[in-house]
């Protein structure tokens, strides 16, 4: 674990005797160890202790050099301020970065959650057990290409010349299982699952074995479906991930670079259907990996993005915040430029609406499990995307797994045409979310 007080001491020395006067240093470990197996023998086992720093210097002419590192003995540190001092002399002349307002804020409730490793043979062993559990669930599994089980622990620190000083340190174990069907005179199906939390013996690995055998034998009586407007029903996984792949709707950074679908006078506009509210929430207690402050030092908060439909935020560095004449929220990440991300979302239902929907009455309903290639399938600066997915249509309760679709659309489309938000809302890495459903989406299928 990184003793801060002495790093802080160390660099405040090394500073003072090269003539650095003012410096900032954002730095991360993390200690990993994961396994992967096959047919019951280990396939892969990695141990890992990966670091790194990212060093600041303003010169006295206020323009700021960068350099990083993953060595934080004393020579690494020196060297590191001295090339960054270096290069200040090149820094850029407009919107130079300065330090967050809020890094010597002091933060409140600030927890340090540890769980003690697991042996190497113990995570093995575990997974070997998942593996052979989920081939005798069904005769059609053939194979678990895909699986692992991790244990990390984290640390990440911030700390600067003003008297800034930041530590966290967390643990998070996960596993992940991904099986393939096999039947003659059909088309191999698969399905996975993915379960986090803070160490293996809280781990959800049950749930993961029984998601993962449910959704691949659900996907073994599969059809084509027509081409078509359908309605449809994103699970809590699918819309996040479509959600965060248009998040320039409310990146401060991305509308000050004009590459965004939102600008700066957008806040109060109606972009989505008055059912849906999202908030980012770094500290929401679901949240296995909690971050309580970003790569500049600004604590975390919870950020109202869009509330009732309406956008009511932007996620800010301090650069942008300053900017856009705003307060920073707890979202930029250190690097050659300072840039703005999303964390932990919670999207839930504005109100209760006048309709509620389920799956047990639908008729001719998608249930998107999945969306694939994100990478490829979406133009975030034109709002668009085509996406193949995972899902099955749905009748009266009556599940029948989609054979090669895909379904496209525009995300402020989508966003207007959400007609339910269901109450219960299920915990993903991603964040917190219920289905959410929406009518006249294209789909296109034989």
């Amino acid at each position: 674990m990184t003793d801060i007080n002495t790093l802080a001491s160390q660099v405040r020395d090394i500073a003072a005797q090269i003539g650095v006067k003012k410096y900032d240093i954002y730095g991360s470990s993390v200690d990993e160890t994961s396994v992967q197996v096959d047919r019951g023998e280990p396939k892969q086992v990695k141990a890992s202790n990966r670091s790194s720093v990212t060093v600041r210097v303003w010169n006295g002419n206020n323009t700021v050099g960068i350099t990083s590192t993953t060595d934080t003995n004393a020579q690494g540190l020196e060297l590191a301020l001295k090339t960054a001092a270096e290069a200040s002399e090149f820094g850029a002349k407009e919107h130079i970065p300065d330090f967050s307002p809020e890094a010597t804020k002091p933060i409140e409730n600030m927890e340090t959650v540890r769980a003690p490793q697991a042996e190497v043979s113990r995570l093995i062993d575990r997974l070997v057990d998942l593996e052979k559990q989920l081939l005798d669930a069904h005769p059609a599994i053939a194979s678990v290409p895909y699986n692992g089980l991790a244990q990390r622990d984290l640390d990440r620190f911030y700390l600067n010349s003003e008297g800034a000083l930041r530590h966290e340190a967390h643990s998070v174990a996960s596993v992940y299982l991904f099986s393939k069907t096999e039947q003659e005179g059909k088309k191999p199906r698969s399905a996975g699952a993915y379960k986090v939390n803070v160490g293996l013996d809280s781990l959800d690995v049950e749930g993961c074995l029984k998601e993962a055998a449910e959704k691949t034998i659900s996907h073994l009586n599969y059809q084509k479906v027509k081409t078509g407007k359908y309605r449809v029903v994103f699970s809590p996984e699918a819309f996040l991930s479509l959600l965060n792949a248009f998040s320039n709707l409310y990146n401060a950074q991305s509308i000050l670079d004009n590459r965004s679908l939102s600008k700066a006078d957008s806040l109060g506009s109606a972009i989505a259907s008055p059912l849906l509210s999202v908030f980012n929430d770094a500290l929401h207690p679901e949240n296995v990996t909690p971050s309580y402050f970003d790569g500049e030092g600004t604590p975390t908060r919870r950020v109202p993005l869009i509330e009732a439909g309406v956008l009511t935020g932007f996620l800010h560095s301090a650069g942008t915040a300053k900017r856009m004449n705003a307060q920073p929220t707890g979202h930029a990440n250190m690097g050659a430029k300072v840039t703005v991300s999303p964390d932990f979302y919670h999207v839930f239902a504005a109100s209760t609406p006048s309709d509620s929907y389920s799956l047990d009455t639908a008729e001719n309903v998608i249930l998107i499990d999945d969306l694939s290639a994100l990478h490829a399938g979406v133009n975030a600066l034109q709002g668009s995307f085509s996406l193949p997915f995972d899902g099955w249509l749905v009748n009266k309760g009556e599940k029948i797994s989609v054979d090669s679709a895909t379904i496209a659309g525009d995300i402020r489309e989508v966003l207007k045409s959400i007609i339910y938000v269901e109450p219960e809302a299920e915990v993903t890495p991603g964040g917190v979310c219920p289905r959410i459903w929406v009518d006249g989406l294209s789909v296109t299928g034989e």
